[in-house]
């Protein structure tokens, strides 16, 4: 048998979009919280700043949030589904190259500058820890939840 077609997905695109939805959900309470108790140094979410960019206005947060879940389920099952290696290491090392692309895209199109250095050098290490999680989350949601393959036996 073809090596490529025995490493095709074991999970339905359903569970995929689920482990992406708890990795949002998950990473989107904790920076609320953090934005909320004055901890976090972003002036507004990230997203929330790349909606209002996009479409050129303030926007409500849940907005912000919608945005922040479509983009975080897009790399969730981007990752669950096509990356032929789904360990650790990889979840971590997507999220590095995620928090790589908002340090240096994301943050300079919302008008932050490059790396956020035009509000603040915290924004670097603000914007890793939610990455890291981000990692984690995706990692440990895709490991533990069931496949459809554990579910037959």
């Amino acid at each position: 048998m073809n090596e490529s077609i025995s490493k095709l997905p074991t999970s339905s695109w359903l569970r995929d979009i689920g482990v992406g939805l708890g990795v949002a959900v998950l990473t989107a309470l904790v920076m609320l919280t953090l934005l909320n108790t004055g901890i976090s140094p972003f002036p507004k979410p990230p997203s929330l700043a790349f909606a209002e960019t996009l479409l050129g206005r303030t926007l409500p947060m849940p907005v912000g949030l919608l945005f922040h879940t479509a983009y975080v389920i897009f790399w969730s099952v981007v990752f669950v589904r096509f990356f032929p290696k789904r360990n650790l290491k990889t979840a971590l090392a997507l999220a590095g190259f995620l928090w790589l692309v908002i340090l240096a895209v994301f943050f300079p199109i919302v008008g932050w500058g490059f790396a956020g250095l035009d509000v603040s050098p915290k924004l670097i290490p603000a914007s890793f820890m939610p990455h890291l999680l981000f990692g984690l989350l995706l990692w440990g949601l895709d490991k533990y939840l069931p496949h459809r393959s554990s579910l037959k036996a």
